[in-house]
């Protein structure tokens, strides 16, 4: 994964004249804006500073995890969050459809990183005797012991990457935001096109 900083297109700014259609590249003449550009609300410049700062530190954080596991682990992120679910789960088994939605990632994708762990003997897979359809994820001791080896390292790279830059208060405050960012984009029905169900 690339370590430099990442620069995300995010909702732009307005200018003090009326703002182009579409991004300008350098050299490149504004396009003439619409109406609909006209009555777009824009992000205020300080909107702009912490939605752009929040899209670098993420992206960062991110990347500096991933890293810490595949150097410790051999394996990335998203492999870690996926069996640290299945050991916090009742005997350690997880339907695949639930991790998928825990995760948040598609059913495919999760396909793709259960038969990856499944190689390494961390994870297998079993069938679901109510559901003909259906498996469970299953950690196995060996992957549980990867994530005894591998826990106080993750946890040490997470806390020095983001609790020890932040005060207590700093702390709360950040819970309570990302808090209700996620209660904001919780869906109120389960819709097909969630990403986890597809």
């Amino acid at each position: 994964m690339n370590t430099a900083p990442v620069s995300a297109p995010g909702p732009a700014q307005a200018p003090a004249a009326q703002p182009p259609v579409a991004p300008v590249s350098p050299g490149q003449a504004p396009a003439t804006p619409s109406p609909a550009a006209d009555a777009h609300r824009w992000l205020t410049p300080d909107e702009q500073r912490v939605w752009r700062a929040y899209l670098h530190a993420t992206t960062l954080l991110e990347d500096h995890l991933d890293r810490q596991l595949q150097r410790d682990a051999g394996m990335p992120h998203v492999y870690y969050a996926l069996l640290v679910q299945l050991a916090e789960a009742p005997r350690r088994r997880l339907r695949m459809t639930e991790l998928a939605m825990n995760a948040k990632i598609t059913r495919s994708r999760l396909s793709h990183a259960v038969a990856r762990l499944e190689k390494n003997g961390w994870v297998r897979r079993e069938d679901c005797p109510s559901d003909k359809r259906g498996q469970f994820a299953v950690l196995t001791e060996d992957g549980q012991e990867v994530l005894r080896r591998t826990a106080p390292g993750h946890v040490a790279a997470v806390r020095q990457a983001l609790f020890e830059r932040l005060s207590p208060e700093q702390q709360q405050s950040l819970g309570e935001i990302m808090q209700i960012v996620a209660e904001g984009l919780q869906p109120d029905e389960a819709g097909a096109d969630l990403p986890w169900l597809r």
